[in-house]
């Protein structure tokens, strides 16, 4: 194979931590290709992958499929494959083209995505994405029913956004909230959409001269346990590098912090993803540019910053000669059970087999202490992958899956399966509500559960399946784990506290 030339893109993922005592690897980490793309299957996958209540994992490629145009894939844990859709299967892509950030898995149980093009709407405002439209937001059964429920541009001027690149998060009100990077009054929008299909837009970035609130909203948001919103600006804000913000439910944005307000861009800049909150109460992120390692602009950060804004730079990428530890994170963190955060980087590392280094896998504690887990490119031809750019996933079985944007066997990205010696937990969706609520807890080989408890409160549960559990929040109930114990006494405990909301 000859050298790979990687480019830039961008993706999202959002998830909530819990940060805790943070033990090292009981093995080290195994990398296992699970899927090849061929082009037909899909190529390019941006984003990262979901795990749904009947065990499959769900993602989508921005290219390739039966029209070239992208899929949306489930595969299961160990590697079994089959393409759900491929999009333009309309005429005129009305269905959508090329998606590009997560799907989540709503309350309903069907799956949400955004395409950041096609749709039925071919307004010459965004004529100059190349996407053959302006975006659409759609629905898919787990078995494959698929449903567009809104296209970008819609309204006058692209009053309603266009070109959206992140992924849709659900908040507590039951509705799906998510970001246009362009459209809007000028540089972008915040919107939310009922699972049904009623869209409303809720901000319109760049309300002054300058954008101080930022601009270009690439990735999706955070939804925090207080029940407001979180996430990035690329651009704008007071130096032109990007912003950190919250906005309400409602539609009320604070910016939190501007970048590049150290000298040199220390703190770094551009950042394109969303953030994740710790059990801290602390965000967590990456910013693709600046730090400490000035390479004009800079080759990112990871960062941690408060709610109210006091912004800790804990790594900048290329600290190591030539740039083995990777740099350019562009898509989300998640953190493990075993309570350190994962991300990758989508240049550098060891190996060069791409121009500018396949890419790589890290940890970082909660403290800040960094390492490099995977480099990409160990195989001959780059079988096992290179450049990964969306967010790692930690399978309730403890295994951790991603996708790589290129190599593999065939040169159109992987899907793998990255072992590190992790047990198995359980995840609650959503992982916010109120007492008396309904939620969903998701596992591995829960049948014959014998117990479920929120923070050591007892609750009324309902076995579904081997992989899904629902539950009654308790009276009483208070944030903190949930514990679920299954046939052998076995317990298994969540990988983030349950937040408990009144």
């Amino acid at each position: 194979m000859t050298k790979l030339k990687l480019g830039i893109a961008a993706a999202s993922a959002l998830l909530v931590l819990g940060f805790l005592a943070s033990p090292a690897f009981s093995e080290t980490p195994t990398l296992t290709v699970l899927h090849s793309f061929d082009g037909a299957d899909g190529a390019y996958p941006e984003a990262g992958l979901v795990q749904a209540t009947n065990g499959y994992m769900y993602g989508v490629t921005w290219a390739g499929g039966a029209n070239g145009e992208g899929t949306i894939f489930r595969i299961t844990p160990s590697g079994a494959f089959t393409t759900l859709y491929s999009f333009c299967s309309l005429s005129g892509c009305a269905d959508g083209a090329s998606p590009y950030g997560n799907l989540i898995q709503a309350t309903n149980g069907d799956l949400y995505g955004m395409t950041a093009g096609g749709g039925n709407n071919n307004n010459p405002n965004c004529d100059n994405t190349g996407l053959n439209g302006c975006g659409t937001i759609f629905k898919i059964t787990p078995s494959g029913g698929f449903t567009t429920l809104h296209a970008f541009c819609s309204q006058s001027a692209c009053a309603d956004g266009y070109f959206p690149i992140g992924a849709l998060v659900q908040a507590d009100n039951g509705d799906l909230y998510g970001t246009t990077s362009a459209g809007g009054a000028d540089f972008g929008t915040i919107f939310k959409i009922t699972p049904s299909g009623t869209f409303t837009t809720v901000y319109n970035f760049c309300h002054e001269f300058g954008c101080p609130d930022g601009q270009e909203p690439y990735g999706g948001l955070a939804l925090a346990g207080n029940g407001d919103l979180y996430g990035l600006a690329s651009g704008g804000g007071a130096n032109g590098w990007g912003t950190i913000f919250k906005i309400t439910p409602g539609g009320v944005l604070t910016t939190l912090y501007s970048f590049c307000s150290q000298t040199g861009c220390a703190d770094g800049g551009g950042p394109y993803w969303g953030l994740v909150q710790a059990n801290n109460g602390s965000l967590y992120g990456t910013a693709a540019f600046g730090g400490a390692n000035n390479y004009p602009p800079g080759y990112g950060t990871l960062f941690e910053v408060t709610p109210s804004g006091a912004l800790t730079t804990l790594y900048s990428f290329c600290s190591q000669p030539g740039c083995t530890d990777g740099y350019s994170s562009y898509g989300g963190l998640m953190q493990a059970t075993d309570k350190n955060v994962y991300g990758a980087t989508y240049f550098g590392g060891a190996n060069s087999g791409c121009i500018d280094g396949c890419g790589t896998l890290y940890r970082m504690t909660p403290s800040g202490a960094f390492s490099t887990i995977y480099n990409f490119c160990s195989q001959p031809e780059c079988t096992d992958g290179a450049g990964p750019y969306g967010a790692l996933v930690q399978y309730t079985n403890g295994a951790l899956f991603g996708a790589t944007y290129a190599g593999g066997a065939n040169g159109y990205g992987t899907v793998f399966k990255l072992a590190a010696g992790l047990g198995r937990f359980v995840e609650a969706r959503p992982n916010i509500g109120k007492v008396g609520a309904t939620i969903t807890i998701l596992g591995s080989l829960l049948s014959g559960a014998t117990s479920v408890s929120f923070n050591h409160i007892a609750a009324s549960f309902t076995v579904v399946s081997a992989n899904e559990i629902t539950a009654v929040i308790p009276d009483g109930a208070t944030t903190g784990e949930i514990r679920v114990i299954v046939p052998g006494g076995v317990t298994l405990l969540s990988n983030k506290f349950f937040e408990i909301v009144q």
